[in-house]
């Protein structure tokens, strides 16, 4: 298995299912800090992460994967060269590889991510703000 992303998720073993199902709402509740993004599970190759955001984050690229955003709470808007992109909860955007975006919420909003298991939150841009996931148990 590529890099054992899988085997180190939460609630994940090697060759079984899902243990127990994972409630967004209590992963949620378990941490405050913004744009700091939780793994908590995995697909494949892909990590589903959470994160709260609130203000405005970095234009940045991810030049060799898509990025989905759901909203689970709030609003998100996906600015974006071309223009937004505003996602009420229960909506989602897939930003396609290699367009730049920029997060922005006017209010603390809760998301979740779907990418590749190591993506980086800043995509190719780097800088002060980036962060890898963190594991949320």
């Amino acid at each position: 298995m590529l890099g054992g992303s899988r085997a180190e998720s939460p609630g994940v073993e090697e060759g079984a299912g899902m243990a127990e199902a994972v409630n967004l709402v209590e992963k949620l509740a378990q941490f405050s800090d913004l744009w700091s993004q939780k793994k908590v599970a995995a697909l494949n190759d892909y990590d589903v992460k959470l994160a709260k955001v609130k203000g405005e984050f970095v234009w940045h690229t991810h030049e060799d994967t898509d990025e989905l955003f759901l909203v689970v709470s709030g609003r998100l808007t996906i600015q974006l060269r071309d223009g937004d992109v505003v996602l009420e909860p229960g909506e989602l955007y897939v930003v396609p590889r290699g367009v730049e975006h920029c997060p922005l919420a006017e209010e603390e909003t809760a998301i979740l991510l779907l990418e590749p298991a190591g993506t980086l939150n800043t995509g190719d841009v780097g800088g002060p703000r980036t962060k890898a996931a963190e594991n949320l148990g």
